[in-house]
């Protein structure tokens, strides 16, 4: 499949908001992977995305703010949550590269049920924190339902220096403009839309996790190649002008 460019801003525009959302205080751990490894996991009609031939796998933390329906305004309460994500990377036979969620932890129970219902999204249902102290951030998460398989994760990040210009790894890791996800028994794209990342290099001081391992991936026992901070964008999901066109 011949990839798109990797681009730091959307090659495809969001024209039809589905949902507006605000992802803050970031941390993004990465760590190399096998395509052929990754490759029945994905989608059909989709294969690993890779970099010099390798693929990778990412711990994201977070916290979700401001989900709206639509333009509209962010949801009270429920709009609002700290999520944590594991996610792979892939691109489909029209060439748009985008990530694959193999789970994400949710603190709040109702959007878990939404995104599960409506996307196919392997949302899970977590008892969940996110502490800041100065420039040290601790993401903790212990999986409240499904209750199998069992899964915590707790990593504590502390930021370092703007990134002023991004490697063709951390370009390749953070500038993603969709999700693939298998829904009704078709592989879809969503696309997302969102401002240059503004990134951080960050140090991770310690780990403690089994969401990885979890998802159905091994879990990596090296320290990540790649660990890096954002303070966040705002984000708009929805159809694009060949999705709105056809």
């Amino acid at each position: 499949m011949n990839a798109e460019a990797v681009t730091v801003t959307t090659p495809r525009p969001v024209r039809r908001p589905l949902l507006v959302q605000r992802w803050t205080d970031l941390a993004f751990l990465h760590w190399p992977a096998d395509p052929a490894l990754v490759a029945p996991l994905l989608p059909a009609g989709t294969v690993p995305d890779t970099l010099d031939g390798v693929t990778y796998v990412g711990l994201i933390g977070f916290r979700m703010r401001d989900v709206g329906f639509l333009n509209g305004p962010g949801v009270p309460y429920l709009g609002d949550f700290c999520e944590t994500n594991v996610r792979l990377y892939s691109v489909d036979e029209q060439g748009r590269r985008a990530v694959v969620f193999r789970s994400l932890e949710a603190e709040r129970l109702v959007p878990v049920l939404v995104a599960r219902a409506w996307l196919r999204l392997p949302y899970m249902w977590a008892r969940m924190r996110l502490t800041r102290d100065g420039d040290v951030l601790t993401y903790s998460s212990r999986r409240r339902w499904p209750t199998t398989p069992a899964a915590t994760n707790e990593m504590t990040v502390r930021v370092g220096a703007p990134v002023t210009e991004p490697t063709p790894l951390e370009n390749f890791l953070t500038a993603r403009w969709g999700l693939h996800t298998t829904t009704w028994g078709r592989t879809r794209h969503l696309a997302n839309d969102h401002p240059p990342w503004p990134l951080h290099r960050a140090e991770l001081l310690s780990l403690s996790d089994t969401l990885i391992a979890a998802s159905g991936l091994s879990q990596p026992n090296t320290p990540p190649v790649s660990v890096l901070y954002s303070p966040g964008v705002a984000v708009t999901f929805g159809k694009t002008t060949s999705d709105v066109r056809d």
